[in-house]
């Protein structure tokens, strides 16, 4: 009997976890998004991967992130930014420390940061998306529908700096395709 319901929890859940990888935004704009998202999300895995372990902890200056810390840096804001300007969720940073961890750990930390957001997007209301927000940095105030273009701009700007720290290497850098 113990083993039935652990299957049935078992599959209880994995269907839940599909019909969520599959369910449908809920407002127009996020349906229009979300294959922008999706597609982002891809490129910067696939920057993630191009890199060889041993040079996760290149940095072209003294003063710049490691490759590794921007990949930190990426995944771990992507939920953070996401909870703080589309959610209006009080959030204090907390880096990890890229030092500590290793390629596979911190290309999981950029798929939980991804689908933090992807999740966000399929089920945010379109009310939420209507209210304002201030932004952190500049002060000005938009949207949360506008905030998920920060999130990404935000993404962009430091998968564009490791796409750098490929080519420092002679890596040639994933295409981009959108």
């Amino acid at each position: 009997m113990k083993q039935f319901v652990i299957v049935l929890i078992a599959l209880f859940s994995a269907t839940l976890i599909y019909s969520q990888e599959k369910s449908e935004p809920k407002t127009e704009f996020t349906k229009m998004y979300l294959p922008v998202w999706l597609e982002a999300q891809l490129h910067c895995l696939e920057v993630a991967e191009a890199m060889p372990e041993d040079l996760y902890g290149y940095k072209p200056t003294p003063d710049s992130k490691s490759f590794a810390e921007q990949m930190v840096h990426i995944g771990y804001t992507i939920e953070l930014l996401t909870k703080r300007y589309v959610q209006g969720i009080k959030v204090k940073p907390n880096t990890p420390d890229a030092t500590t961890m290793s390629k596979s750990e911190i290309i999981s930390l950029l798929k939980k940061g991804f689908a933090y957001t992807t999740n966000v997007i399929k089920t945010v209301e379109k009310s939420k998306l209507n209210e304002t927000c201030v932004m952190y940095h500049s002060g000005n105030k938009v949207s949360r529908a506008f905030a998920f273009f920060y999130v990404q701009d935000h993404l962009t700007n430091h998968r564009a700096k490791a796409n750098l720290y490929l080519r420092l290497n002679n890596i040639k850098p994933p295409e981009y395709t959108w």
